[in-house]
């Protein structure tokens, strides 16, 4: 008559006992409800039509697993899943989610559903867990395939470990499987549900008397109360103590909360009910008016409201029996805390709501979280620790993409963020500080008239300019002496000029670099230089020819007397200013920027343009100084009275010492030390000339005038004496 009335039976609570028992229902089209986990194997196949789970799919436990991983940084995990459908399917989704945040698997153990069976099979996950880095596993799998493998780590000690578990495994009751040693810092993703109300009253109010069929409850009462039972009345319980309850027992006993296969029960019960109301109302309408005799209704006829029922439990939950209609699962994030005399209490220290916002989805107070003794830090799960600012992820060869070196950035390259992959390069206007972590605003350097180098070069170019103008108002308030007319005042007056320009024309290379500055630099200086050279060339040939030019039965009388060596500078200027204009046409001097130099600093400076045209113009220049050195050089030892041919000499030795000695100083040197170089050169070399050729003639002006006399000019027997005007 018992088994008449049953519509439905409930099963579980493993996959494994309900497909058994399951095959035999569905010869009669019985319904079945399991309340253990959700079984991917019970789940969308024809083999099972008659089965129901009422536990939530596990959708969403690789991401909220992943979450939480990312909420403490664990980017070094490893992987123990049982070797059935479900951990597979896992373990595929597992792979997926973190890969996609970026998280490294450190070992990845599939553990046999029968691991007695192959011991050598525990050893080899035992020591990949043990000698991995990973402080962090997550474990997938139902109560009876991993539950002794954790009895057989438990054995072992493996210290420092956090697991992360998919459903409770009821390990209050069962505190042996964590010991302290073991596993001790468990997090545990259950399904959330509310609490049922009155349901701790009806625990605490429990007892054999009330329930004398439940065998279960009878031995409860007997091995944990040293009860004894009359053998002539099978209710009245002996040896007692009184009023006993459940609830004296401890929590690793006796849980008083509803667990996750309870509340699965909670949902059957009232979904067969719902469903068989459904189903007596549906008969109730097709009755004929004349039919009034009813039917028992068959387990059978119950199916097709099971698969449609859908409502909401007492407490608020949507209870739906169809899987593709199923909800997303919320999971609570419970973590046991060992008490004292091995006490063990499970505390709900987070959540997971896949319907929460996008970031908010979990929620965890780490300060309820009991990592493990003397600490209350959380553990470190990582195969690298992360590169701070100003360093660059270097990737290990042969391993994990977590695995990397830190790299420091190279030059001029800048890291602000932690774990970057690649340092940014500051833009040619900045700079990287020294810790390579931001990139600041270089300082505009240039050769300016402020700088003390700057300064001293100014100085120099106006006292030699102004020493120059000096020298020139002495020769020309001495116009008529010998020494100056025996000379010829005209080309000195001539090379004082130029050389005045020639300091002058160094004050255009200090200062702030423009379009305009670059060009005149370089041509200005190519052109007054040529200028002050072919003077000095005119002056030697001069010479030479006036003691030529005095021999009997010479030739070269006419070329004197014609002022033929006036004709030399128009003609070499002419030539250097056609090899300025080429340069100017073809690649100009422009503004240019150097940002490597000088750390910090961003040198501006004229760039010559064309390096031919500008050794062009200083190798023309060059080449004019040379043939004055030889001409000098060949006429010194003719009479040397008022003869300049020994100054000459010196003069453009000198000149050609400084430039042959600027070419390699200038180019080693960089940024504003080559434009002081190349400033120092012109000031040098125009001194050079002021100095040997015109020092000596006003020592005698102004110191020796006895010597700077018609007198003294007619005694020397070498003396000439030729004047052009």
């Amino acid at each position: 008559m018992r088994e008449r009335k049953s519509v439905a039976v409930l099963t579980g609570i493993s996959g494994t006992i309900s497909a058994t028992v399951g095959t035999l229902l569905e010869l009669y089209r019985f319904p079945q409800l399991t309340f253990g986990p959700f079984d991917l194997i019970l789940s969308g196949s024809s083999k099972f039509s008659s089965l129901y789970q009422m536990a939530p799919k596990d959708t969403t436990l690789p991401t909220a697993i992943v979450s939480l991983l990312l909420h403490f940084s664990w980017n070094w995990v490893g992987l123990l899943i049982s070797q059935d459908e479900n951990g597979l399917w896992i373990l595929l989704e597992l792979r997926e989610e973190i890969s996609k945040n970026r998280i490294c698997i450190a070992f990845e153990e599939v553990v046999p559903v029968s691991t007695y069976s192959e011991i050598w099979r525990l050893m080899v996950i035992y020591n990949e867990i043990n000698k991995s880095s990973a402080n962090v596993s997550i474990i997938y799998g139902d109560n009876e395939s991993l539950l002794e493998l954790m009895l057989y780590f438990e054995q072992f000690l493996i210290t420092g470990k956090v697991c992360i578990i998919n459903s409770s495994w009821d390990l209050t009751m069962r505190s042996r499987y964590f010991i302290l040693g073991s596993f001790h810092v468990p997090l545990i993703f259950s399904h959330h549900f509310a609490d049922i109300a009155g349901f701790t009253d009806f625990i605490r109010a429990v007892n054999p008397s009330k329930y004398p069929e439940d065998f279960y409850l009878a031995r409860v009462w007997l091995f944990s109360f040293n009860c004894s039972q009359n053998e002539s009345d099978c209710v009245t319980w002996m040896n007692c103590p009184y009023d006993t309850s459940l609830e004296w027992l401890p929590g690793q006993v006796f849980d008083m909360t509803m667990s996750e296969e309870s509340y699965n029960i909670y949902n059957a019960v009232y979904a067969v009910a719902h469903a068989l109301h459904e189903m007596l109302l549906h008969q109730t309408e097709v009755q004929t008016m004349g039919n009034r005799i009813g039917t028992v209704p068959s387990p059978a006829q119950l199916h097709p409201f099971l698969k449609n029922i859908q409502f909401h439990n007492p407490v608020g939950a949507q209870v739906v029996l169809d899987d593709k209609r199923k909800a997303e699962a919320e999971y609570d994030i419970v973590n046991i805390w060992s008490l004292p005399e091995g006490l063990k209490f499970k505390a709900k220290i987070g959540k997971f709501s896949p319907y929460a916002p996008h970031g908010h989805q979990l929620s965890v107070s780490e300060n309820m979280i009991e990592w493990g003794l003397r600490t209350s830090k959380s553990p470190h799960s990582v195969c690298s620790e992360s590169c701070g600012t100003g360093f660059r992820k270097s990737p290990q060869e042969g391993k994990a993409a977590c695995c990397f070196d830190c790299t420091p950035c190279s030059e001029n390259e800048i890291a602000n963020g932690t774990d970057v992959e690649q340092c940014v390069k500051c833009p040619d206007h900045q700079y990287a500080n020294t810790e390579k972590n931001q990139c600041l605003l270089r300082v505009a350097s240039f050769l300016a008239y402020g700088d003390p180098l700057g300064i001293a070069l100014v100085c120099m170019a106006l006292c030699l300019s102004t020493l120059t103008a000096v020298v020139l108002g002495v020769f020309v308030k001495n116009q008529d002496s010998p020494i100056v007319k025996a000379n010829n005042r005209a080309l000195s007056y001539i090379l004082l000029i130029s050389l005045i320009f020639c300091f002058l024309c160094s004050l255009l290379f200090i200062g702030r670099p423009n379009t305009l500055s670059c060009i005149l630099q370089q041509t200005t200086f190519g052109v007054v230089f040529t200028v002050a050279v072919s003077t000095v060339l005119a002056k030697t040939v001069t010479v030479v020819l006036a003691f030529k030019a005095t021999s009997p039965g010479k030739r070269m009388r006419w070329l004197l007397v014609s002022g033929a060596p006036k004709f030399i500078i128009p003609i070499c200027t002419f030539i250097q200013v056609i090899l300025c204009a080429l340069w100017l046409g073809t690649s100009p001097p422009f503004i240019d920027v150097d940002a490597h130099f000088e750390h910090g600093h961003i040198i501006i400076l004229c760039n010559k343009g064309s390096l031919m045209g500008f050794y062009c113009v200083l190798g023309y220049m060059s080449s004019l100084a040379l043939a004055s050195f030889t001409v000098a050089f060949l006429a010194r030892n003719l009479p040397d009275t008022f003869n300049e041919a020994k100054f000459l000499t010196f003069s453009m030795l000198l000149f050609c010492s400084v430039w042959l000695t600027f070419l390699p100083v200038y180019h080693s040197a960089k940024g504003k030390l080559m434009v002081a170089v190349e400033v120092f050169s012109i000031l040098a070399s125009g001194a050079g000339l002021l100095g040997c050729i015109f020092v000596p003639k006003c020592y005698i002006i102004l110191l020796r005038p006895h010597r700077n006399s018609l007198h003294a000019f007619r005694n020397n027997n070498h003396m000439m004496s030729y004047k052009l005007s």
